[in-house]
């Protein structure tokens, strides 16, 4: 850990900065920039039962014991390979938060997970905000859109608004944020002007994303076909846009 970074990227989940951001920040490093990966929901599950979602996930995952231990590792591995520091925040994934009261499963479908934030968690985005204000000092902050509604993911936007009411910087979810009208909802008219800031990335760039994104194998299941699949998506995706997008707002009166 450092006084100061040139970028803190805040991360919903232990792969999020990589997949949406990890070009920019392999460039950032490459050229001795300071970056700093900020996972917020990297802590263990809670003991007691899962729901039936969360173990057909680790399924998915091939992972059975010391799950979040195991895709922490893997995060160490990806900010190892982009040269960028790293925290892990102690707050459980969505899919294995409790209601405070009963016990039930906040968020057991995926429908429920691309809901609207829980009411039962309004105080957490409150404790989040106060946490992400207390971060080391820094030159840009850098938090999810939320494309595709990911409740963790809009967790993150919001604390974030709350912490760091002017000069926020948003990158674009992926894979989500390959669906046109997901982008367009998150930044809907009326509310802001937004503006696109597009990060050009050199081939080192891509293919530096390409191998952090792989170091969660994991996850690779879950977006890719492969590695071979992975490298032509990233690939695909920085020829579409130009590199990677940041987006800039100005709330309106």
């Amino acid at each position: 850990m450092q006084l100061y970074y040139d970028s803190i990227y805040l991360a919903p989940h232990l792969d999020d900065a990589a997949l949406s951001c990890g070009g920019q920040i392999f460039a950032a490093t490459a050229v001795d920039q300071s970056v700093l990966i900020v996972t917020i929901t990297a802590g263990d599950p809670p003991p007691g039962r899962l729901s039936d979602f969360a173990n057909s996930l680790h399924k998915r995952w091939e992972l059975v014991a010391d799950v979040i231990a195991a895709r922490r590792r893997e995060d160490r591995a990806a900010c190892n390979i982009l040269g960028a520091d790293y925290q892990h925040w102690t707050i459980p994934d969505c899919i294995y938060r409790r209601h405070p009261e009963t016990g039930e499963p906040l968020y057991p479908t995926w429908n429920d997970v691309i809901r609207a934030i829980h009411p039962a968690e309004r105080p957490l985005v409150d404790q989040l905000a106060r946490q992400i204000a207390c971060l080391p000092d820094h030159a840009r902050m850098i938090a999810p859109l939320a494309v595709g509604n990911h409740v963790d993911h809009q967790l993150v936007r919001q604390a974030a608004e709350q912490a760091v009411p002017s000069g926020l910087l948003y990158y674009e979810d992926y894979p989500y944020v390959r669906d046109a009208d997901l982008l367009a909802a998150a930044i809907a008219p009326g509310i802001s002007d937004w503006q696109a800031q597009v990060v050009p990335l050199r081939t080192a760039d891509i293919a530096g994303k390409a191998a952090a994104v792989a170091a969660f194998a994991s996850q690779v299941s879950t977006f890719f076909n492969g590695r071979s699949d992975l490298e032509q998506q990233i690939n695909n995706y920085a020829r579409q846009v130009g590199g990677e997008r940041l987006w800039t707002r100005q709330t309106g009166t």
